[in-house]
């Protein structure tokens, strides 16, 4: 299973490489994987159906699973098992997707650009559906879950110029996730109830957890809003009709076979041990028969051929849920049945209508007129497929219909007036079915008065392949239904034994269901002669519940208040917004404490050291500084007096990592804030903010005050032992490292590491895009092509406005010398901007400083230092150089460009954590290796300084980037130089200069 999975997602990875090669024929490529795959699964079904035959005969349930840990702690693992129940939906997944993907190769042109990832999209889709009905575990199978709806966004929306397909796209991605989200909530409720995920644990364990009562039953109902919100059920139809912006393999697929089959399958998989909870048979029987109903109704009077189709699925997924909701074994029967009949005959009509399309330019059912002429072949397939999804013999969709009349019937006699009304709305649902199906052929094909015959290309076999094996599907498996039973049957066993089985089959003699059949068709062709008059009673009868009408007032209402909040409180001002958050964060926890009556904790101790005093009071007055400041530098001077004393007091309290990594991160702050704020005003006031001084220092001093007294108390509460107590042993024996703090973020808690360094590369990528307008500033300047004396006129370097004219005159001098410069492009800068002083320090500390990160990154596993204080002294390096000369030369020192860096250094990080699966541990997991070198005697390599080395280069990167969007670009706009203006420059295409 494993291995299908890996295949199908490797294949959709490298599929747009293969497009370049082959054009739209790569689809070919793209449609045996999957076909491979259902060979498999055809050659290895009895071994996945017999252990639930085991199961229902009393046996041990030990179906072919895979498992592989992966979050331990949390009971969340890579859990894999294939049953009767995956197999069956396997069918479609990978038969259905194999013939949607063959049919792609002739749908799109050759010239398209966008196949090559429309083609990998699709082909994810079809693993992430591989992956959902396979899962055993249900995080794992949530994670899938969104995967299908993040692709079906993708696929939905693949006519990005189209406002529509877009609109669409995101219609189908804000309900589904809604839904997704939802089911998170009910699936980490149940399993935490039952102390696993483990899908078919849970299910072994179903009826003691359901006896736990309305925790159980909130679980489940959460579960099925999950469910019905991806298989569109009401008030969540409207997003599939919208989806059909999509182009028409997508529909076939995954509106028809996969995607919204997901719901069906969550439904049928907890239905043998929870369809006897308080709102299973409330919220899948009624809105199971609303869906049904309203989507026939909303079928019956549609002329665009694609949303017939598309209203048509929205009734008959409701069709299939209200049956599962049921419960009863010959229900299940008869809705998995429905379902595969579903599958054969909705992917067939949706093929046929884009070849209708794409051979006569519209699917208007007004427009096409004469078409069982022009392509008598198509017009056979679709008369199977359209007869066999409004229940005509001998086709497999009426064996299913017939099946779903028995089982409702059975209801009936056992539920009494319940069970007949069920049993009258899908009869009056499937009559809507039969009208609806006999409209499609006749709009698709028939002659239409006053029309001319449309014109019709000759349609290639090639293109009707897929559809000639759908409606042979149909045909056959009709004929031989027991074989399609035998695939069903074992999961049915898992629920308790029917007194009459059912069985699927063309003839059950003269029975009531065949009886409702009949006037099923009876009552359809009648409603299908009067259209006229139905279509104009339609037309009178007001539109009383609109899902869609709502959900978009619902979406103008959230607009509507997000623009009245944002006018109220987004004032433009930082300080408007830093106070609110203040106030916030002071009064709700001091309000609640004193609400709770919580005891304030004594014994403050004032200071360890006196050291400590001193510091403390220097902190104190550079906060006061802060405050008095009129200017922004001095402020931001200020404000770094505190974040060094804080250093300071760490370093005293023996924490030499904290403040290690504290004086370079505030180092590398105090860099970023002096080079933005050469693009501010020098003055920190507009106008003199006196009378508020006060009242910010009075909330800044209550802030912190209520911070220092929520943590004296968390602490002070204390009743467990801290688990830092089990630190230092964790680290040396787990970790193998004696630095506690390195082990921690690079080992015990790397998860916690490796979201962090993800949101850095996120800002670093959001800090870039808000400065770079033309691109990332990765165009690289190379210093022997820039003249000299070029660069940074005219900007407000340190020391600058205090040179004499014989300073001046000295600079110039050396910086127009012919001679080597200590720094590659000193050249480049203007005269009065460098310094020999500061270039020949730098060249003297440049080196020395790389190495010493080199050397806090390798030795931070059992001394102070590691990856992020590392990154962050390469970082200074960098910065110094920058200072000393310029872009330019920070654009020598960095070859390889930012984005690059922090690139690796996530790939670098993730390839350590997934390399330990391949090793049967865990992820993150490390390991110690030792050896012995000839001169330098024993060692011992550590496994997670791959990770660190990982941190390391996203943190160099982040640097970068912040020296390039704060440094050198502003460099460039204060030149008053385009990047043409520079390319002129450099080239000597400007006013003589560089010639």
């Amino acid at each position: 299973m494993l291995l299908v999975l890996i295949a199908l997602f490797a294949v959709a990875g490298i599929a747009p490489f293969i497009f370049r090669l082959l054009g739209r024929s790569t689809f070919y490529v793209l449609s045996a994987v999957p076909a491979l795959a259902f060979v498999w699964l055809l050659a290895n079904f009895s071994s996945f159906t017999q252990a639930d035959q085991a199961a229902s005969a009393g046996g041990p349930n030990a179906p072919p699973s895979e498992l592989y840990s992966w979050i331990g702690p949390l009971n969340v693992h890579l859990d894999f098992r294939m049953d009767a129940l995956s197999a069956v939906l396997c069918l479609l997944v990978l038969g259905v997707g194999a013939l949607v993907l063959f049919y792609c190769a002739r749908y799109f042109k050759n010239e398209d650009p966008h196949t090559g990832a429309f083609g990998a999209q699709l082909l994810a889709f079809a693993a992430s559906m591989f992956g959902l009905v396979t899962a055993d575990d249900m995080i794992l199978l949530f994670i899938f879950w969104e995967l299908t709806t993040i692709l079906s966004f993708l696929l939905i929306g693949f006519n990005r110029t189209r406002m529509s397909a877009r609109r669409s796209a995101l219609t189908a991605l804000i309900v589904t996730t809604f839904g997704g989200l939802t089911m998170l909530a009910g699936i980490i409720m149940l399993g935490t109830a039952a102390g696993t995920y483990r899908i078919s644990e849970i299910m072994a364990m179903a009826p003691e957890l359901s006896a736990l009562g309305t925790y159980i039953d909130v679980a489940i109902a959460l579960l099925l809003i999950g469910a019905i919100s991806k298989s569109a059920l009401v008030p969540f139809h409207f997003w599939l009709p919208g989806a059909m912006a999509a182009p028409t393999p997508v529909s076939a697929y995954l509106h028809a076979a996969a995607m919204v089959k997901a719901g069906v399958y969550l439904i049928a998989r907890l239905s043998p041990g929870f369809n006897e909870t308080a709102f299973w048979q409330p919220m899948l029987l009624w809105l199971g028969l609303a869906t049904m109903l309203i989507g026939g109704w909303r079928a019956l009077k549609q002329h665009d051929l694609k949303l017939l189709l598309a209203y048509g699925t929205v009734s008959q997924l409701g069709f299939m849920i209200l049956v599962l909701g049921v419960g009863t074994p010959n229900a299940t029967l008869a809705a998995l049945a429905m379902m595969l009949a579903h599958g054969f005959f909705k992917a067939t009509l949706f093929l046929v209508v884009g070849i209708i399309d794409h051979k006569s330019g519209t699917r208007d059912l007004h427009q096409l007129s004469g078409l069982y002429k022009s392509a008598p072949l198509l017009f056979v397939i679709s008369a199977i497929a359209v007869a066999s999804m409004a229940g005509v013999p001998p086709l497999f969709g009426f064996v299913a219909k017939e099946s779903v009349y028995e089982a409702l019937l059975e209801n009936a006699a056992d539920n009494g007036a319940v069970g007949v009304f069920l049993l009258i709305g899908v009869v009056a649902g499937a009559v809507l079915t039969f009208a609806y199906s006999a409209r499609f052929l006749w709009g698709g094909f028939a002659n239409k008065t006053g029309l001319k015959k449309t014109a019709f290309p000759r349609v290639p076999l090639l293109f009707l392949t897929p559809l000639l094996v759908l409606s042979a599907a149909t045909l056959v498996f009709a004929w031989i239904p027991h074989v399609l039973e035998d695939l069903i049957a074992p999961f049915v066993g898992l629920l308790p034994a029917a007194q009459t089985p059912i069985h699927l089959g063309l003839w059950h003699g003269l029975s009531p269901a065949l009886g409702l059949s009949i006037l099923t068709m009876a009552l359809g062709a009648a409603i299908f002669l009067a259209r006229e008059k139905v279509f104009v009673f339609q037309s009178k009868v007001p539109a009383v519940f609109d899902a869609e009408r709502d959900y978009k007032h619902m979406v103008g209402g959230l607009d509507n208040l997000a623009i009245w909040l944002t006018g109220r409180t987004q004032r433009g001002s930082l300080s408007f917004y830093l106070i609110v958050i203040m106030i916030v964060a002071l009064v709700v926890p001091v309000v609640a404490m004193l609400w709770l009556d919580t005891p304030i904790p004594g014994n403050f101790i004032a200071y360890d050291h006196p050291a400590q005093l001193v510091i403390g009071l220097i902190m104190i007055l550079g906060a006061v500084g802060a405050v008095q400041a009129n200017r922004r530098f001095l402020a931001v001077l200020m404000v770094s007096v505190t974040g060094y004393g804080m250093a300071a007091i760490f370093a005293l309290q023996g924490a030499p990592d904290l403040a290690v990594t504290q004086l370079l991160v505030e180092t590398i702050v105090l860099v970023a804030f002096v080079l933005a704020l050469r693009a501010l005003p020098v003055e920190l006031w507009a106008k003199n903010p006196t009378g508020h001084r006060l009242g910010r220092a009075l909330i800044g001093i209550g802030f912190g005050a209520a911070m220092v007294l929520i943590a004296a108390t968390a602490m002070a509460s204390r009743v467990a032992e801290p688990i830092s107590l089990a630190y230092p042993e964790l680290a040396y024996v787990g970790g193998a490292g004696k630095n506690i703090v390195n082990v921690t973020l690079v080992d015990m808690r790397a998860w916690d590491t490796f979201g962090e360094i993800t949101v850095l590369a996120a800002a670093a990528t959001g800090v870039a895009s808000l400065i770079f307008v033309r691109g990332r500033g990765d165009t690289r300047l190379r210093a022997s092509e820039v003249p000299r004396g070029s660069v940074d006129h005219g900007s407000e370097a340190i020391g600058i406005n205090g040179k004499s004219r014989a300073g001046l005159a000295m600079a110039r001098t050396f910086a127009l010398s012919k001679s080597d410069s200590w720094l590659v492009a000193g050249h480049t800068l203007a005269p009065e901007r460098r310094s020999i002083t500061f270039e020949v320090v730098t060249r003297l500390l440049f080196h020395t400083i790389l190495l010493s990160s080199v050397y806090l990154l390798l030795a931070g596993h059992n001394t102070p230092g590691g990856g992020f204080a590392g990154g962050l002294l390469a970082g200074l390096a960098l910065t110094i150089r920058y200072l000393a000369g310029g872009r330019v030369e920070l654009a020598e020192a960095t070859p390889v460009s930012p984005g690059t860096l922090m690139g690796a250094g996530l790939g670098l990080a993730a390839l350590s954590a997934a390399a330990p699966l391949l090793f049967g541990a865990q992820m993150f997991a490390s390991a110690a290796i030792e050896f012995t070198l000839p001169v330098f005697g024993e060692h011992k390599f550590v496994t997670s300084t791959v990770f660190d080395i990982g941190v390391y280069l996203v943190v160099v990167g982040l640097v970068i980037d912040v020296l390039r969007s704060l440094g050198s670009e502003i460099d460039e706009r204060s030149e008053g130089r385009s990047p043409t203006d520079m390319h002129d420059l450099v080239t000597g295409a400007d006013t003589g200069v560089g010639r």
